[in-house]
């Protein structure tokens, strides 16, 4: 499932985020949701959230 959609994110699914220093280089990095940080439905470049280590960005990749 891709990120773009908040109903497909839910707090303890493994994701890849982007964060935002690695945004130029595309570098991700896996981890499991903790808070789901945007409130919108939809964001065209990923639903922000803060993994269970303390990083936050934009999810790439739901699974």
């Amino acid at each position: 499932m891709n990120g773009t959609e908040r109903k497909n994110i839910q707090s303890g699914k493994r994701v890849t985020i982007v964060l935002k220093q690695d945004q130029s280089t595309g570098s991700l990095t896996e981890g499991i949701v903790r808070d789901i940080l945007t409130s919108s439905p939809k964001h065209p470049h990923g639903i922000k959230v803060r993994l269970m280590s303390g990083e936050v960005g934009r999810v790439k990749e739901v699974f």
